[in-house]
């Protein structure tokens, strides 16, 4: 690949400090006892009968210890006498096939062997509503040919718009539970009602037109472990979970500042975040109808350095960087991505930035592209992904700035280093 000659010269990068943030304490919370609660509680709230099926809807994000809440969930259903089996719920995700969601369930650990109940993956949907008089609403004919559907998914701020409810329960009622169908309705709607306005009103519909019981909502701290578990019944998600919501932005991880040079990330998907990488962390969000996100951080450049492995060429978000690695390009299932980012009308996201060689060019690149500035002073973060914020690289500049705050511990400074490959080495598995 030919290069500008700036870019062909030996890079002179500032010494890198490790960061470690203390973040605010929780406490540790029973995930398997909790969850079986919670349905104890839900089922006694509810009529149902022995040998009754429910489908229990699991959706693509990487909450820790998802398979343990989702084999916890179905113990107790069997425990009960119910006959429970898996749906995935996941709009557009795996390629919006049967087959590719329930890899994607395999790839988090949720598989009948491991949760002890059947995976039923179907793209088959069944109109059962109507919302504003207009948008259709969609439902697993899987959930309905069951007797009972409950959900379980994290209740957290969304990656594309702000409201009193975001990511969570009614999210995954409409768009998961309503398959591929669901998630274009959804997002083409959107446009028109507001995203946050139209969620409220079909999972209304949804609620009053199907099965739907309760959903298992997760709140997590700000390490990314489960905080609080809590089964939500159908007629009190809309008052319920704008609370949860209030309590998992309380507990939202971010780093430390607001405005930043560079901001190299080391890897980006879709296990990590709905946008590949979290704009409520980057501050980055271009698209149609989107809220912004610039509030949470201000970067000049940013750059992505490689796809994870369980986003299986998903590079949905890449486009929200500036620069990205060969690696990053190599790596990518455009297929993937483009249905991806069709079905959430995040055409940006699908973008396909300035590529360059390897970690050292696109980090290179960031530093050279900011105009005249002595790389001393520039202020860089080095993150392994939008989910570690608590443990990074920054730039001696940074660092000095951050070297008073009593919740930061700055290490001593140290050059980036680089393998044969031109790969950045860091004090973890930075890049995976």
């Amino acid at each position: 690949m030919r290069l500008p000659p700036f870019l062909e010269e030996e890079p002179h990068f500032p010494d890198f400090h490790r960061v470690r943030v203390t973040p605010p304490p929780s406490a540790a919370l029973d995930v398997p006892r909790a969850v079986e609660r919670e349905v104890a509680a839900a089922l006694g709230r509810m009529a149902w009968q022995p040998g009754e099926r429910v489908a229990v809807a699991v959706g693509s994000r990487g909450l820790a210890g998802l398979p343990e809440m989702v084999r916890a969930a179905c113990r107790s259903l069997k425990d009960a006498g119910l006959a429970p089996f898996i749906l995935p719920a996941m709009g557009s995700h795996g390629g919006a096939t049967a087959e590719g969601q329930e890899a994607v369930l395999a790839a988090l650990g949720v598989t009948a062997e491991a949760c002890g109940a059947p995976v039923r993956a179907s793209m088959a949907v069944e109109r059962i509503a109507t919302a504003m008089d207009e948008v259709p609403v969609y439902y697993a004919r899987d959930a309905l040919e069951a007797e009972h559907a409950i959900c379980l998914n994290r209740v957290k701020p969304h990656t594309k718009f702000k409201g009193p409810v975001e990511s969570g329960l009614q999210k995954m009622l409409c768009v998961g539970m309503g398959k591929h169908a669901g998630a274009i309705t959804y997002h083409r709607w959107g446009v028109r009602h507001g995203f946050a306005a139209l969620l409220g009103e079909m999972a209304s519909a949804a609620c009053a037109r199907s099965n739907f019981r309760f959903g298992l909502a997760v709140v997590e701290d700000a390490l990314e472990r489960p905080l609080h578990i809590e089964a939500v019944d159908a007629a009190d998600l809309a008052r319920r979970e704008p609370q949860l919501l209030e309590l998992a932005k309380a507990h939202f991880p971010r780093l430390p500042v607001k405005s930043l040079d560079v901001l190299v990330v080391g890897r980006i998907g879709k296990e990590i975040s709905g946008a590949g990488m979290d704009p409520n962390v980057t501050g980055r969000a271009f698209d149609l109808g989107e809220s912004d996100f610039s509030g949470a951080l201000q970067a000049t450049r940013v750059a992505v350095l490689n796809l994870s492995a369980a986003s299986a060429g998903n590079g949905l978000g890449l486009g929200n960087a500036d620069i990205i690695t060969e690696r990053v390009f190599r790596g990518l299932d455009y297929e993937k991505t483009l249905m991806n980012g069709l079905t959430s009308l995040s055409l940006r996201k699908a973008f396909i930035p300035v590529r360059l060689p390897d970690d050292r060019k696109a980090i290179q690149a960031c530093f050279a592209t900011l105009g005249p500035r002595a790389p001393a002073s520039v202020r860089a973060v080095i993150l392994r992904d939008t989910l570690h914020v608590f443990d990074f690289l920054a730039s001696s500049a940074l660092a000095a700035e951050l070297a008073p705050r009593e919740d930061c511990r700055i290490y001593p400074p140290e050059p980036l280093a680089f393998d044969g490959r031109g790969r950045l080495r860091a004090p973890w598995a930075l890049t995976g």
